[in-house]
């Protein structure tokens, strides 16, 4: 599965690349702001990469100008209820000051809410990250309740909450991408395979605006009119 919008391509995680990504992990800059921070083995990451890969979860690679940058999820997923946690990071510390970040973002939280018809995100942020907690409520995430104590806080994201918080951060997002601003979908044949691709389809079939599909060697596409 490969989701494409505003220049960044989000890929479900392969088991190819899992090693980049355990490098990354392990970077203080990552660990550091991670509820856990050991040091993660070749071998540990397999084995969260097999207990990861089904279709209660979707990690995806965060692709930029060609370039593997960073990995966001979709975890914990309620496929009924339409809920699931999202978290990301960028294992490429030069990307950290700029827009890129709020370009991954905003492309994952408007597929998600208005692509699939999601109904709420959540997330965890532990109390003593400032910078992420004030990057995340820049996007519309709220305390939950009885959360002020916790270390490892939950916060939830709602479509409302995004649409009233994240609007000035929108329009920067759309000035930057250009004229990529629409979001195509590829369903790829292993997407088939593993019943993932039969999950997203029944969700596009809600979609209130007209979707172009397609199929080529690559998958199926679907894609913004």
């Amino acid at each position: 599965m490969k989701l494409y919008k505003y220049g960044i391509t989000l890929e479900r995680l392969k088991e190819a690349d899992i090693e980049l990504v355990r490098q990354w992990r392990n970077s203080d800059p990552v660990r550091l702001n991670m509820a856990y921070r050991e040091i993660i083995s070749p071998g540990q990451q397999l084995e969260w990469f097999r207990s990861v890969n089904n279709l209660d979860n979707n990690y995806l690679m965060i692709c930029y100008k060609g370039e593997k940058i960073g990995l966001l999820n979709d975890k914990n997923v309620e496929w009924e209820a339409r809920t699931s946690e999202s978290g990301l990071f960028l294992g490429r510390t030069e990307f950290y000051a700029t827009y890129v970040p709020y370009l991954v973002s905003v492309a994952g939280i408007e597929a998600t809410f208005y692509f699939l018809n999601w109904n709420k995100q959540f997330a965890h942020i532990l109390r003593d990250n400032a910078r992420a907690i004030s990057y995340n409520t820049q996007l519309g995430y709220r305390l939950c309740p009885d959360q002020e104590e916790a270390e490892n806080q939950r916060y939830e994201l709602t479509r409302e909450g995004f649409e009233q918080t994240a609007g000035r951060i929108r329009k920067a997002v759309r000035r930057l991408a250009g004229d990529e601003l629409k979001t195509a979908l590829l369903l790829e044949p292993e997407d088939y395979q593993s019943g993932l691709a039969m999950r997203y389809e029944s969700l596009l079939a809600a979609y209130p605006l007209p979707l172009r599909r397609d199929e080529d060697a690559a998958g199926v596409w679907y894609r913004e009119e």
